[in-house]
């Protein structure tokens, strides 16, 4: 987001038909979403009233058919509907500022005064997918940074002075794209089961044991449903950082309301629908993988065949909330991202040379230790 005059920009014009803004009903000032009260808050005079909902979005948020959202992307792609141009102008109600809105940002402040502007009706246009729901911050700044701090001392292999120090820098509030999806699979697997057992070979001081694994073929079936499988639709933050913020409670996501986000900044997707499915069918068919080793049982398993048939296929279009802060450490840059719901902590850091080299050699110490223990254990008295 960039900012600039209004002469520069446009000539004196007001650019009112992309604006989005919730003025205090008491005193005219701009009204902000407020954690503490889960409400909209006049920061001048202390006016408060609940978020707007839309007709009939107080019964929930409902699942979309994902077959027939693909084919609905899919036919505009090939009708090469416009998608949002890549910069977009509004003109701050208070100052007179043109805020520039650039990718996917749709909502942010002003950079002069702070006024909370959005881009009109960005999430709930035809094209763009609409967002069907959303969670809102629950966790305070001061919160985020107190467990910033507990992740921060958690870094064992971290530089000293970069714990010593923490991370200096400012949280930023924004609401992250995300697609959640359900799926019902069946699933059919054969394999085969490895159970250790031990045998004694050699004699005299060459005698030793040695772990040998009886394997046996297995087979099955079983039906499992996947619900709200999380995937990030934002390429500018990697993909493993926003899902170490996981789980999300989604049972928490409520109908959309673009007052909450009044006062954050917001995105649009960027992946779009069926990339995000293609991502979510990886992190299924991996916990399948793993739930069939499970079922096979025990010591070792071999996984031969894994047919998996998804059903049932649906999905949600929601803004999830994170704290995000920016940093810099030894001139390279690092970000940190906070799970705004509950709080959980995920981030890029600096790693200590010295540090990981000490505890390799210590590792490698105890390995020597225990294997020479093994090769002359102690006579008995």
């Amino acid at each position: 987001m960039s900012t600039t005059t209004s002469s520069e920009m446009t000539g004196g014009h007001a650019a009112t038909k992309d604006r989005r803004e919730f003025p205090c009903d008491s005193c005219g000032s701009s009204l902000t979403f407020s954690i503490g009260t889960q409400k909209l808050r006049c920061e001048h005079c202390g006016f408060e009233k609940n978020l707007e909902f839309g007709e009939g979005q107080q019964s929930g948020v409902s699942e979309n058919d994902l077959q027939q959202g693909l084919a609905l992307q899919a036919h505009k792609r090939s009708a090469a509907t416009a998608a949002q141009p890549a910069q977009q102008e509004v003109r701050c109600r208070a100052c007179g500022a043109i805020v520039v809105f650039e990718g996917s940002l749709t909502s942010s402040t002003c950079s002069y005064c702070d006024t909370p502007l959005q881009i009109k009706d960005a999430h709930t246009a035809d094209h763009p997918i609409p967002v069907d729901g959303l969670c809102t911050f629950q966790v305070e700044h001061t919160t985020a940074q107190a467990n910033l701090r507990t992740w921060i001392s958690g870094r064992w292999f971290a530089p000293g002075a970069w714990q010593k120090r923490g991370v200096e820098g400012k949280f930023d509030g924004v609401y992250m794209p995300f697609f959640t999806y359900d799926a019902m699979i069946f699933t059919r697997f054969t394999g085969e089961r490895g159970d250790a057992y031990y045998v004694e070979v050699g004699s005299g001081q060459n005698k030793r044991r040695e772990r040998r694994v009886n394997w046996t073929h297995t087979s099955g079936s079983f039906q499992r449903f996947f619900d709200d499988v999380c995937i990030p639709a934002l390429q500018s933050l990697p993909q493993k950082l926003l899902q170490g913020l996981e789980p999300w409670p989604t049972d928490k996501v409520i109908p959309f309301t673009d007052s909450a986000l009044a006062g954050k900044r917001a995105h649009t997707y960027e992946k779009p629908l069926d990339v995000c499915f293609g991502l979510a069918k990886d992190r299924i068919n991996d916990e399948l993988r793993s739930d069939v080793k499970r079922r096979i049982g025990g010591d070792e398993q071999r996984v031969h065949t894994l047919d998996s048939q998804f059903s049932a296929l649906t999905y949600k279009h929601v803004l999830l909330p994170v704290w995000i802060l920016a940093y810099r450490y030894g001139d390279k840059p690092y970000r940190v991202v906070v799970n705004a719901v509950t709080g959980q902590v995920n981030g890029e850091r600096p790693w200590s040379v010295p540090k990981i080299l000490a505890a390799v050699f210590f590792a490698f110490i105890v390995v020597a230790i225990f294997a020479s223990l093994g090769e002359h254990p102690p006579r008995p008295r």
